[in-house]
């Protein structure tokens, strides 16, 4: 049996995201998987890679053969460098971390702590004289 590491396809149609899997060549793209080892997410900037190493290092030392996309994956976290025994690549990009809304909002508050505190909504018109306007536009139109 030929054993691959492959990409199976999740998502929407324009917010695909992927399992690297090890399944039997014969199987369908999106077919019955025997292990799931990482996780790859194109659409996120940068892109969101997540590989199991030691797995990745063991199915490619019992013969898992990488499929074209999943070798250029591998050569970006470097688990393929590791296992031709070359030296490895730059470390990957990491997304910058977000910011704590909580921070912000206390920052915000502490500066406007000695402006007036009026409250935050619109009082309604009351129906009465909603009711007065009505009757004074049908006077004047007559």
């Amino acid at each position: 049996m030929a054993v691959k590491i492959k990409l199976k396809r999740l998502g929407k149609i324009r917010a695909p995201h992927y399992r690297i899997i090890i399944a039997d060549s014969r199987t369908r793209r999106d077919g019955r998987a025997i292990e799931e080892i990482g996780l790859y997410h194109p659409v996120q900037n940068p892109s969101r890679i997540e590989v199991d190493a030691d797995r990745v290092a063991y199915w490619l030392g019992v013969g898992a053969q990488p499929t074209e996309p999943v070798l250029a994956i591998l050569k970006k976290t470097g688990d393929w460098q590791k296992f031709k025994g070359e030296p490895a690549p730059a470390p990957l990009l990491q997304p910058e971390p977000k910011p704590d809304h909580s921070g912000l909002f206390e920052a915000v508050s502490a500066k406007a702590g000695d402006e007036p505190k009026g409250e935050a909504i619109t009082q309604k018109t009351k129906k009465a004289d909603k009711k007065d306007e009505s009757d004074s536009s049908e006077s004047t139109e007559g």
